[in-house]
């Protein structure tokens, strides 16, 4: 499995940006599509997820109403559309997927990341 993040960038405050996530390999129809992110000096957390089976989604609290998850079937592509951006979402973001896998905030459980891709906020 291989998965490639894109659409980081500068942005102000109150901005949107959509980052895709390409996955290709997947050998299971059943996998659990996760957003990270890490901010300078903190560790990677969880910002969203996609359970592909029934397209069940998941938010960390600090992004809900503001980020969502949507997803492109025909050309394997997961987003993470982030709308309302704060300074604090600054961070590297990463996506990752585990087949079989429920949606987890918990990195270990998923054991296929693409690079990251850098999102910077200005205030």
């Amino acid at each position: 499995v291989q998965l490639q993040a894109s659409g980081g960038g500068l942005v102000q405050a109150g901005g949107s940006l959509r980052l895709s996530c390409a996955a290709s390999g997947f050998t299971s129809d059943d996998y659990a599509l996760g957003w990270f992110r890490q901010a300078p000096g903190k560790e990677r957390e969880g910002v969203s997820c996609i359970k592909s089976s029934d397209e069940t989604a998941s938010y960390a609290d600090s992004v809900k109403g503001r980020f969502t998850i949507p997803r492109d079937n025909s050309r394997n592509l997961v987003y993470l559309q982030m709308n309302n951006l704060e300074p604090e979402d600054t961070a590297v973001y990463y996506c990752a997927t585990e087949p079989t896998l429920r949606c987890s905030k918990r990195l270990q459980e998923y054991r296929f990341w693409g690079p990251g891709t850098l999102v910077t906020v200005s205030s």
